[in-house]
């Protein structure tokens, strides 16, 4: 599955345990009804995050798990969790100047010289 949208949170690297740790991102969505949806990175995918700033446009890869706890009162409770392992820089549009315009097709003056009766090769 895949989560598209504006990077608004990078956080620390959070070493839970010696052989454990984790990052966690969160992606806001672009829809009618915005999401802020968390996103965890663990162990080496953490890296992932060290190219990627506050504010841009990304695109990540996740995989949704769940799992099943029962506290000591013996009530079962379900968590989900969303891990990421792979995001993608979304690209953006061109900013006004960096490209050459295409110019207007009334910028070209008409061919004088075309003569139809010419052996043409073009399939078309």
């Amino acid at each position: 599955m895949e989560i598209s949208g504006k990077v608004k949170v990078i956080s620390a690297e959070q070493q839970i345990s010696p052989t454990f740790k984790k990052r966690e991102l969160v992606v806001t969505t672009d829809e009618q009804y915005p999401q802020s949806i968390m996103i965890e990175f663990i162990q080496d995918k953490t890296d992932l995050l060290n190219t990627i700033s506050v504010g841009e446009d990304v695109k990540v890869s996740i995989n949704l798990g769940g799992r099943e706890w029962v506290n000591p009162q013996g009530e079962t409770k379900y968590f989900n969790s969303i891990k990421g392992w792979r995001v993608e820089k979304m690209q953006t549009a061109a900013p006004q100047g960096t490209a050459a315009p295409m110019p207007a097709a009334d910028a070209f003056e008409p061919a004088s010289n075309f003569n139809e009766e010419e052996h043409d090769d073009l399939p078309f």
